[in-house]
């Protein structure tokens, strides 16, 4: 399989996504444990059915130590005993930022209130820094075909 576009090298996509995944890259700054924004990323890839960075953040996150029942049970959270009560708290603002079309009105005051019991004003704009650039990028590769499972960790830095 392969996508429909090369945004790596189409000069226009690979200016694009060079600086677009450099604002990403800016959110590892944060004190949002690097855990919490692959398991994070993981969710809300799975829900937007983007392979490519299911596969990605999967292999990053196991590469960094993530124990593969936590990741398996990611996409089950609410049912699942691993996780914190402040990775819950950043699973279900991930949740309902990306299924924002969904709910009307938005984000509901008690997911927001929840997130911001567990996070500090920093953690919680590197949060919606991830939601909204893992939303983004999903649908780049949703919409390309990207193909899924040669990603190697690391590989974008």
């Amino acid at each position: 399989m392969d996508a429909r576009l090369n945004f790596h090298t189409n000069p226009i996509g690979a200016k694009y996504v060079k600086h677009f995944v450099s604002a990403g890259m800016s959110l590892r700054s944060s004190t949002l444990p690097d855990s919490t924004l692959e398991l994070t990323a993981l969710r809300i890839s799975q829900i937007n059915g983007c392979g490519f960075c299911v596969d990605m953040h999967t292999k990053d996150a196991t590469a960094a130590g993530e124990s593969s029942v936590r990741l398996h049970l990611v996409a089950t959270w609410r049912e699942a005993t691993v996780f914190t009560d402040a990775e819950r708290a950043a699973l279900e603002l991930a949740e309902e930022g990306t299924r924002i079309a969904d709910a009307a009105g938005g984000v509901p005051d008690e997911v927001w209130a929840n997130a911001a019991k567990h996070y500090d004003e920093d953690e919680l704009a590197a949060l919606l820094g991830l939601i909204a650039t893992m939303n983004a990028l999903n649908r780049l590769n949703v919409i390309v075909q990207q193909p899924a499972g040669d990603y190697q960790p690391g590989q974008f830095g």
